[in-house]
């Protein structure tokens, strides 16, 4: 049988060291053992893609695949195994040009797959969940939970234990980073050390969770999926009107709205019945891609870059799917065709870019209509309740005016009507207060619908090819059909197909969020492709719980019950210390034998450095702000030119979630802790350790400015000896005391930098006036600076920077 060639397939096989201990114990699982390796070495020219299909082989379905390479059982008459270990260059497969080799262990893999059976399974992201009951395992004193069930389950299959508990102090920093990205005050500290219940820690979950610091921890996560930005990303990547969408996403985490809602006013807000003023703003999200403003722009360009565009987005954050793989030919994977690229891409037909096309302008922010002007959800509560106020102060003032002119002579009273009462001083300050809050209202950019655009399918993306098929809205057509609400499918009816759990991919949806909160509790998925659930990705190590979660968490989309649920277990609440034998065994924590360590996301290493210092400003909401920035760092934007310019008030302090987001020159620290640039979806950041990261920390104004400021609390709040105050400063940054090394250390920064500001005056001077933060003038200023370097070297330690 002619079969020219199997080749590559670009996705992670499952490591074989988590694969090989489930082999010995039982039949090789498709899903988990095989398909890994096929999709890795042979769906490539052996898979979906029917233009690039060698020899008519589809290794990727059983009928093909057993009808002309495999027979199960015969390892002699199998010409797909014959063909892995000939020893022929011509025939061997991979073939060499491939760059692909299989190794040994995987060969050994597939030879017992076919000496078993060869028997395929469904692809496991695509079966709807299923339940599962939780293993029973002997001698359990460790388990808090059915989670914690499953998990010790898989940990003694390999031969693995827990780790201890964490210490309180650990285990409240850690939980207080995960859930609002702040550190745990002393007072926070104190409280939970001394609450010796049983409940103390479900207590701290209970008030982190309720706190409004939750909805900007869980938002920053959230703005990453969705590549939010203050500027459109092409050419000029001049500033356009979000920012009220971000407050959106924060409202909504903070008020725990149902997943399955939060996803219909994103994608079909304006569609919704009695649409209101949040569920339009929600629809920014259909206008967060990155657009152009360049004259002479083709339109008809432009409007296939964002239907791709819209397409990679809404399949990588609802279903985990590369969907936008097919935009030029099907999938080289994945059972998506480039018709249903196009198709989905025709739910979006109805958003009006229109306007953004004629009035969009290179001006700063530049104009992308459809916009509305809308104040924050505090700001019109705010609003409803001072209008309250103002029409009671007017309807009594009516009154008494009434009451007064009834008692006069008829034209005394014509006269009295004609005047208009002066405004009292208590109407002055209602008026004035609402002026101030009308004024702060902001421009959003919104989706208006209009009559669909007509969708066709560019042969290789091509758009100058109209050659192709007509398409309407559609779901991929492996996956059935959407329920569509009238003659043609709306962007609600995909919001709706993708929340419905029981003739939609809500139960996929479900896998795929869930997945994504492990991994921001645990530090790695249940599987580690946050945003490939296809065949590129990485089976579950713990399918079965996984598929537990997602059902659980499709009963009512309760995102901060899910979240509960996760960190009270007896696995979150371990020690993230470990041995040298279990890092061999286990060296991606994948069996969760112990937490995680990791530094920090950027914006949280600002925020707590900020909270540390005292300088962070807690106020919620409002538009994006801009830190202190090195001079000439826009020097290469143009269209138009521009100068960048850093706040001089107290939201130069703000959190790092509402830092101006510019797409092409990222803020330097963020950029330098990893942070993306949200031009794609970003649903794992990359963690890298490298000497500019330090260097931002010594050297960046607001970190430099934050060690004075800690240095003031020191000396201010904190006691007169030496010693004593180091550790002060310990409790404030670290939460426990310094040890006698660090003391010993810190004596000596101390010693030598009052020496060295002590002779050099102005050398102090110049260290204090960095920033905006005024300086005690009564403060001694040798003595304030070598503080200022002894917090400096507090806020640079990994300690302070790692979520533990």
């Amino acid at each position: 049988m002619p079969m020219k060639s199997l080749s590559t397939f670009a996705c992670l096989a499952l490591p074989l060291l988590i694969a090989a201990p489930a082999a010995a114990q039982k039949k090789l699982d498709y899903n988990q053992d095989v398909r890994p390796i096929l999709s890795e070495n042979c769906f490539y020219c052996h898979g979906p893609d029917s233009a690039h299909r060698q020899a008519d082989l589809r290794l990727d379905e059983e009928a093909s695949a057993k009808e002309y390479a495999l027979i199960p059982g015969d390892l002699d008459g199998s010409d797909f195994y014959q063909r892995i270990i000939s020893d022929d260059a011509d025939l061997q497969m991979p073939p060499h040009e491939s760059g692909k080799k299989l190794k040994p262990a995987e060969v050994a893999l597939l030879k017992r797959w076919i000496e078993e059976g060869a028997e395929y399974a469904p692809y496991w992201a695509y079966v709807t969940p299923q339940p599962h009951a939780a293993p029973t395992v002997d001698n359990d004193a460790w388990s808090q939970t059915e989670i914690d069930r499953f998990l010790l389950d898989k940990m003694k299959s390999v031969d693995l234990s827990p780790a201890a508990a964490a210490d309180k102090v650990t285990l409240l920093r850690r939980v207080t980073f995960d859930l609002t990205g702040l550190p745990p005050t002393p007072q926070d500290v104190d409280a939970f050390l001394a609450d010796d219940s049983p409940d103390a820690f479900e207590k701290v979950v209970d008030r982190l969770l309720a706190s409004q610091h939750y909805g900007e921890r869980m938002a920053a996560y959230w703005l990453d999926l969705v590549r939010y930005a203050d500027t459109v990303g092409y050419h000029g990547d001049q500033d356009h009107n979000i920012s009220p969408y971000r407050d959106y996403v924060l409202d909504a985490l903070n008020d725990n709205l149902p997943f399955d809602q939060f996803t219909r006013e994103q994608l079909a807000g304006d569609l919704l019945p009695g649409s209101t003023i949040d569920q339009k703003i929600a629809t920014g999200y259909n206008r967060l891609l990155q657009t152009t403003h360049e004259g002479g722009l083709q339109q008809k360009e432009y409007l296939a870059i964002y239907a791709a565009d819209r397409v990679r987005n809404v399949s990588l954050v609802w279903m985990g799917a590369t969907v936008g793989c097919a935009q030029c030919h099907d999938h080289k994977y994945d059972p998506y065709s480039i018709k249903d690229f196009y198709a989905l891409g025709a739910f979006f037909a109805d958003v009006d870019e229109a306007r953004h096309f004629t009035q969009g302008t290179n001006a700063l922010p530049t104009k992308r209509p459809p916009e509305i002007k809308v104040n924050t959800r505090r700001e019109r509560a705010e609003l409803a309740r001072l209008e309250a106020e103002l029409s009671e102060l007017r309807r009594k003032r009516d009154n008494e005016t009434t009451t007064e002119v009834a008692v006069k002579s008829d034209e005394k009273k014509e006269q009295e009507a004609a005047k208009k009462p002066p405004m009292s001083p208590a109407e002055k300050k209602l008026v004035d207060a609402i002026k101030r809050l009308n004024d702060a209202a902001r421009l959003t950019m919104v989706t208006e619908s209009i009559a669909p655009r007509e969708m066709r399918v560019l042969p290789r993306g091509n758009w100058l090819d109209d050659s192709g098929e007509i398409v309407t809205p559609a779901i991929p057509e492996f996956l059935g059909e959407v329920s569509a609400s009238g003659d043609r499918a709306t962007r609600l009816d995909l919001a709706n197909w993708l929340v419905d759990v029981e003739n939609g991919a809500g139960g996929l949806t479900a896998r795929v969020m869930v997945n994504r909160l492990w991994y921001l509790f645990y530090g790695v998925g249940l599987s580690k492709s946050l945003d490939d659930f296809g065949g590129q990705g990485e089976p579950p190590v713990h399918p079965e719980l996984l598929d537990n979660l997602a059902i659980d968490f499709a009963t009512d989309w309760d995102v901060k019950r899910i979240v509960k649920r996760m960190v009270m277990t007896a696995a979150y609440q371990q020690s993230s210390q470990t041995t040298a034998e279990v890092r061999r065994a286990d060296p991606y924590n994948r069996y969760y034998s112990h937490q995680s360590r990791h530094r920090l996301p950027a914006e949280m290493v600002r925020d707590n450095i900020l909270a540390v210092s005292e300088l962070l400003n807690l106020e919620y909401g409002g538009p994006s702000v801009k830190p202190y920035q090195p001079a000439g760092y826009y020097r290469h934007l143009n269209f138009p030119k521009r100068k960048y310019g850093a706040d001089a008030n107290d939201q130069q302090w703000r959190r790092g979630v509402y830092v101006h987001w510019q797409r092409q020159f990222l803020h330097p620290m963020l950029k330098a802790f990893d942070a993306p640039s949200r031009e794609e979806c970003t649903a794992q950041r990359p963690r890298s350790n490298t000497p500019l990261a330090a260097l931002v920390l010594l050297n960046d104004p607001t970190f430099v400015e934050a060690a004075r400021a800690f240095a003031t609390r020191i000396l201010t709040e904190g006691p007169n000896e030496d010693a004593q105050r180091i550790n002060f400063a310990f409790r404030l940054a670290l939460s426990r005391d310094a040890q006698p090394l660090e003391q010993e250390v810190l004596t000596k920064v101390l010693a030598d930098n009052r020496n060295i500001y002590q002779a050099d005056p102005k050398a102090a001077a110049e260290l204090l006036n960095v920033g905006l933060q005024p300086t005690d003038k009564q403060a001694d200023a040798a003595e304030l600076a070598a503080w200022t370097q002894v917090a400096r070297v507090i806020l640079n330690l990994d300690e302070t920077l790692t979520r533990n």
